[in-house]
């Protein structure tokens, strides 16, 4: 007998939709500051004229359960946990670092506007 055979119906649709919906949980449980959609994205070389503010290492849940999430959910929190904390230290612009595993990055933090 096969084994989706032998599962309710009820408790396959569960286990199947359970994993979608964990993935999308966990994107809008990150916290948008306000002012953080005001927080720039740069490349290194573009942030010469700006004052470094110091850096911020974030990190997220890249799987959840025995379920990955995917690699642009799992960047989005990233960015949004670096211009929250950008926020909070007086910069209003981010770049980019370190990506040491995945659900974990180092982002720089600059006040590049007056």
């Amino acid at each position: 007998m096969n084994a989706f055979m032998q599962i309710p119906q009820g408790k396959l649709v569960a286990a199947v939709l359970m994993p979608l919906a964990l993935g999308g949980c966990a994107s809008s449980l990150i916290e948008v500051r306000q002012g953080s959609e005001q927080v720039a994205v740069a490349q290194a070389d573009q942030v010469s004229q700006c004052k470094a503010i110091g850096k911020t290492t974030v990190s997220v849940l890249a799987e959840v359960g025995f379920i990955s999430r995917g690699i642009d959910n799992v960047d989005a929190n990233l960015l949004q946990l670096a211009r929250n904390e950008a926020v909070n230290q007086g910069g209003d612009t981010v770049v980019p670092g370190d990506r040491p595993e995945i659900g974990k990055r180092t982002f720089a933090i600059y006040k590049c506007r007056p």
